[in-house]
């Protein structure tokens, strides 16, 4: 395991092989930077051949608002059980062959709905950038997961600071700072706490704030 800087893992992946697919899984704490490095990769690795990357976020497999309150979960969405962890499994399984255009849902965070199909990633992507909470953790089907990427990264973060992004995440969509803090206090901490306690096989370190 190997701390890097954000710039020096963008090198690395440039520096890959062209025409070859590799995976890359990046975890971390809900609010940690996951997908703010996911995305700045793939616009650098873009930005130097275009449609070499493509980012695919873990939170499009989330359990359907419905499907968690019949089962008494809503008030957990977002803990590792509430996630289709064999589907996340079946499309990494699809990805990884990069044998055809793969259509991948993405999360609709302003509306908690799990858009199906809303991005489609091309078979002609070298390096698909998959991001997630739980994607190292070797918990129950979790941890079938890892073998899927060729790199794993975690993106590490101050507790406080992870409090003070997700305050302002929870109220920026409109919630009451209490029921912001309850969430944050309830929920989110303790899966970023998981994130920590349970992430095995990182490959890179990167810090983020």
């Amino acid at each position: 395991m190997a701390e890097v800087t954000a710039e020096a893992l963008a090198a690395e992946l440039a520096a890959l092989p062209k025409g070859r697919r590799t995976l890359v899984g990046i975890a971390g704490a809900p609010g940690g930077g996951k997908s703010t490095l996911a995305d700045m990769l793939a616009d650098t690795l873009n930005a130097g051949a275009p449609g070499r990357a493509a980012v695919m976020g873990m939170d499009g497999f989330h359990f359907d608002d419905r499907v968690l309150e019949a089962r008494g979960d809503r008030a957990r969405k977002g803990a590792p059980h509430t996630f289709d962890v064999g589907g996340l499994a079946a499309m990494l399984a699809r990805l990884r062959s990069g044998k055809e255009d793969v259509a991948v849902p993405v999360f609709d965070r302003e509306i908690e709905i799990a858009r199906a199909g809303a991005a489609i990633i091309p078979a002609s992507v070298d390096v698909v950038l998959v991001e997630g909470n739980y994607l190292l953790t070797d918990q129950n089907g979790w941890a079938a997961l890892r073998d899927a990427f060729d790199l794993r990264v975690m993106v590490e973060v101050d507790r406080d600071e992870l409090e003070r992004r997700l305050m302002a995440r929870w109220t920026g969509l409109g919630m009451s700072v209490d029921a912001a803090r309850a969430k944050v206090a309830d929920n989110d901490l303790p899966n970023g706490d998981f994130v920590r306690e349970h992430s095995v096989g990182i490959d890179r370190v990167v810090r983020d704030g």
